[in-house]
């Protein structure tokens, strides 16, 4: 058996320009296992196939999110497609439910109309890194130099159940059920009123925040939000209208 270290390329982005949405996915997939394989452990590499929303993610190997083929995006990959941003984002924190710590990076690659059209995104446990350093600080310094769970990042406390904290990280759902929830809760919680007691000019603050976070590139998302604002199917189509600076008179 060879001792060499084991090596995975990640092309780079501007050497697949040119090429259409579903080749530059067909390239990437036999690449996520073994890239997988070669980078620090516990890591989760991930394909989403961005011409398949919600249903994106297309390969996927390791476990720490617990996510499956045909999974949902994340709800900040979703936003940023909804923005046309295509830039890279790498070593960003993100923190699980469960408390656990992630570094994540993630690269969008875009096919030769300028559209988004994958993202290869690598998530890292480094829950074991945080907990080392936080006892190394407190060897060092003492208990008296170490800040107190109070004074500590949002991000290295877990969260309550069910709250939404400012700047919140970023959301791994298991289903477009999920995923649709979870927006929704956001932009209402955004606005700051229950929806039973919205006045129009609120619920279009709603729809608005959705279509910001890329809510309607989801199918029936309109239903979806008619239901949760008490609403018509038609009534979301004319907000999103005056949203976008078409309106007409809605009811």
């Amino acid at each position: 058996m060879s001792n060499e270290p084991r090596r995975a390329t990640v092309p780079a982005t501007e050497g697949l320009q040119g090429l259409d949405a579903e080749s530059i996915n067909r390239i990437l997939e036999p690449l996520v296992e073994p890239l997988q394989a070669a980078v620090s452990q516990p890591t989760e590499v991930v394909l989403h196939d961005l011409q398949r929303i919600p249903n994106t993610v297309r390969a996927i190997a390791g476990v720490v999110t617990g996510r499956r083929i045909g999974d949902p995006p994340t709800d900040k990959l979703l936003e940023r497609v909804a923005a046309g941003d295509l830039s890279h984002e790498v070593g960003y924190r993100s923190q699980l439910p469960d408390g656990r710590i992630l570094q994540s990076t993630t690269i969008i690659y875009s096919d030769r109309d300028g559209r988004a059209a994958a993202a290869l995104c690598l998530n890292t446990d480094v829950s074991a890194w945080v907990t080392l350093r936080s006892a190394m600080d407190r060897f060092v310094l003492g208990h008296e130099g170490v800040p107190t769970q109070a004074q500590a990042s949002p991000a290295a406390k877990r969260p309550e159940s069910g709250s939404e904290r400012p700047n919140a990280s970023e959301y791994f759902p298991h289903s477009v059920e999920e995923l649709s929830e979870r927006l929704i809760d956001a932009a209402i919680s955004a606005v700051g009123v229950p929806p039973g007691e919205m006045r129009k000019e609120q619920k279009v603050q709603v729809v608005a925040e959705l279509d910001r976070r890329g809510f309607f590139l989801i199918k029936q998302a309109a239903e979806t939000a008619a239901a949760a604002l008490g609403v018509t199917r038609f009534t979301i189509y004319n907000y999103l209208n005056e949203v976008n600076g078409t309106a007409e008179e809605s009811a």
